[in-house]
């Protein structure tokens, strides 16, 4: 076990000690090891609290070794900030992780990425667009980083790994895969070619303070931020925030002013985000940062389509997958209890903006009879609402 990695870890582990305190501490002193060598006075005189000070004293080395263990499985590690492995992009924000423990490609994290976040809750368009814009960024050169949270975050590493690959920056320890419905989804991302990164460490559980703090690992280890549904508290509008706070550039998509998910982006546009509409708009925005990419002529504007491309297998017998953190209880997605499965469906394919009866038939697949007699019942009970030209939008409920 290597001395300096282990002394890193049990600084961490201390109370009071984030990470802006941690390279505070360590510059101050020099090191990890000089804070562990420093007496209770020296740690006194530079302000930490009596507890703190405990611990460093007398540390608790059972989290340690479980750290280390976890490091020493194949596909796993650990890279520290100050070595030359550690993504330059993040060592440049305000508090850098002093570690970061990954899961599949850990050069993965130096390459040039732009980040897509939205909402849990997206519309059918939103998470089109966020499938199709992930994926043709992902084919022009980037690769995508997200939160591998339900809705826009989701639709954007599926969309990643048609293209090229994908990053998820999680909440929860590196043996944790949260939510737990993902699972499948982290194989996925790490049998392409791509990577689970978090910096807590193995054995943290899921508490709802650690994902506006894993916001800034998203927006730092990328040039840009694509925000791509969100409502006006929408926890995608922190990332947004923290990437404008490091000095990247943050790209916002309008939607549907009858879209609620859409406020947060008209929000975003009004006070400077770039507005996009195309793949070509952020690529060229942000090639001048990184001089060698360029966007293929060949390669397609997104346009919407009424279904998916197909996903690669969960695990490729060929390809050498690391092993993938275990699973955690999730409290799934509410849905509307009163509609039954094929109501709800169809309910799926209505967004905000209006959308003829045609389009309905040919993306729920269902028959013209069905969808006339589901949409009359979806208009009684207030769901939707007709507009002129036979056309139905979603309600805000």
């Amino acid at each position: 076990m290597r001395a300096d990695l282990q002394n890193k870890i049990i600084l961490i582990l201390a109370p009071h000690i984030g990470p802006v305190t941690w390279n505070k501490l360590v510059q101050h002193f020099g090191s990890a090891t000089e804070v562990l060598r420093a007496s209770r006075k020296a740690h006194m005189e530079v302000g930490l609290k009596p507890d703190t000070c405990d611990y460093l004293s007398h540390p608790n080395l059972t989290n340690v070794e479980i750290s280390i263990k976890w490091s020493q499985q194949e596909g796993h590690h650990i890279l520290e900030l100050g070595n030359d492995d550690y993504p330059k992009l993040l060592s440049t924000i305000s508090s850098p992780p002093p570690l970061l423990f990954v899961t599949g490609n850990p050069a993965l994290l130096s390459h040039p990425q732009i980040a897509i976040v939205g909402t849990r809750n997206p519309s059918p368009d939103g998470k089109r667009t966020a499938f199709e814009f992930a994926r043709d960024l992902a084919a022009s050169g980037f690769t995508i980083t997200s939160g591998l949270a339900i809705g826009i975050d989701k639709a954007a590493h599926e969309g990643a790994m048609a293209g090229g690959t994908t990053i998820a920056v999680g909440g929860t320890g590196p043996d944790l895969v949260y939510p737990a419905a993902h699972r499948n989804l982290a194989h996925q991302i790490v049998a392409t070619g791509g990577a689970l990164v978090t910096e807590l460490i193995p054995g943290t559980k899921v508490r709802k303070e650690n994902f506006p703090q894993r916001n800034r690992i998203i927006s730092g280890l990328a040039l840009g931020t694509l925000i791509v549904e969100a409502a006006l508290k929408s926890g995608a509008l922190i990332t947004a925030t923290t990437a404008v706070d490091q000095g990247r550039e943050v790209f916002a998509i309008p939607g549907s002013v009858h879209n609620p998910t859409s406020k947060g982006c008209h929000n975003l546009i009004r006070n400077g985000a770039k507005l996009v509409d195309t793949t070509q708009d952020i690529v060229e925005e942000l090639a001048s940062l990184i001089g060698s990419l360029q966007y293929p002529a060949e390669l397609p504007k997104p346009v919407l389509k009424t279904t998916l491309p197909a996903l690669p297998p969960v695990l490729p017998k060929a390809t050498p997958v690391a092993p993938v953190p275990q699973i955690e209880k999730i409290v799934e997605p509410q849905v509307i209890e009163d509609l039954d499965a094929e109501h709800r469906a169809l309910l799926d394919c209505i967004g905000y903006d209006p959308i003829a009866q045609e389009v309905l038939i040919q993306r729920s697949g269902l028959t013209a009879s069905l969808v006339a007699q589901m949409l009359f019942m979806l208009e009684l009970e207030g769901y939707i609402s007709p507009v002129p030209g036979g056309r139905f939008i979603r309600n805000r409920r």
